[in-house]
């Protein structure tokens, strides 16, 4: 993994979803066997502009996504290495048993992207939000499950997998992302990547909020609190060794989530400090309750995913540390 930072608060010109679309052109191009399905949302991520140059494996099967599923599955048995999207909620809690019985269970192996994760979803409201997409995957076994920060990100970890004989979940936004990486890092999957060292307390975030980490800890700096701060993009396998690192280096852990607090990131990184270092920590997170409709920043002042939200878990496990 090789990983060079290029923060500086700023949003990519392009939308996330475009690193999505432009990586399976590439694929397409080198693998024959790399195919792209979509449930009726080929024009939300601009994927219908390769349909043209890809029409054989560029497809839309409509608002039918448990079928979706079963079409992936089924050329996976075959050798095709299927792409295929939709929302979040409709590409796992939806189809969840298609996954299960007809990919996981039936060993074929299928790429999901489920976009507009969490608060992401914005006005599209209750049925589109989902919350609880990570707790359900995470059941999975033998999964990768990727929470993408950016679009470099995106593009190595498709590239780094497009081999993987396993199902794998991409949780991503449509829209332009925080740029937090430079465009020649690369991406290991099953690790975490340190961004900023610490001493008093460890950060460990994904997706939307590894940039409000980012910026908590250059304010909490100023305080004279030291923290580190980790994108734990790869949440199934997690990178146990590097979390029971820096739980003993600060002996205090903040996790920082689109998602519910049951089940997510909070709860895979907990698990792992209580097996091997029980250490003070708080989850970031939202509170166990449904979404609400609104703009971003509502949003994320509603549930606390900010860097205030971030700097007030730090502050607040330190008291007990």
């Amino acid at each position: 993994m090789k990983i060079q930072l290029a923060f500086h608060n700023e949003t990519e010109a392009a939308p996330l979803s475009s690193a999505y679309t432009d990586t399976i052109a590439e694929l397409m191009e080198d693998d024959r066997d790399v195919v792209s399905l979509d449930a009726d949302l080929m024009k939300a991520i601009k994927i219908d502009q390769i349909q043209e140059r890809f029409p054989d494996r560029v497809l839309n099967v409509g608002i039918q996504e448990g079928n979706m599923i079963g079409m992936a599955a089924g050329m996976a048995r075959v050798g095709k290495k299927v792409y295929a999207h939709t929302f979040a909620p409709f590409i796992t809690r939806r189809v969840f048993d298609q996954i299960f019985i007809s990919s996981a269970y039936g060993k074929n192996p299928i790429r999901l992207y489920g976009s507009d994760p969490g608060i992401c979803a914005k006005f599209n409201g209750g049925t589109h939000t989902t919350f609880e997409d990570i707790a359900m995957m995470r059941t999975l076994p033998d999964i990768y499950l990727f929470e993408i920060t950016d679009s470099t990100m995106f593009k190595s970890l498709m590239h780094a997998t497009r081999d993987e004989n396993r199902i794998i979940y991409f949780r991503a936004d449509r829209a332009p992302a925080v740029k937090v990486y430079d465009d020649s890092s690369e991406f290991a999957p099953g690790k975490g990547a340190v961004l900023k060292e610490g001493t008093d307390v460890t950060v460990i975030a994904c997706g939307i909020m590894v940039s409000e980490a980012l910026v908590a800890a250059e304010k909490l700096e100023q305080e004279g609190i030291s923290a580190a701060v980790i994108d734990m993009f790869t949440i199934k396998p997690i990178d146990r060794e590097l979390i029971v690192e820096y739980a003993k280096k600060t002996g205090a852990v903040v996790t920082a989530e689109n998602h519910n607090v049951n089940g997510g990131l909070g709860d895979a990184v907990a698990s792992v400090l209580a097996e091997e270092q029980p250490t003070v920590m708080r989850k970031l997170a939202v509170r166990d309750e449904f979404s609400e409709v609104g703009p971003m920043d509502y949003l994320r002042e509603r549930f606390h995913l900010n860097a205030e939200g971030v700097t007030a878990a730090v502050k607040d496990v330190l008291q007990h540390k």
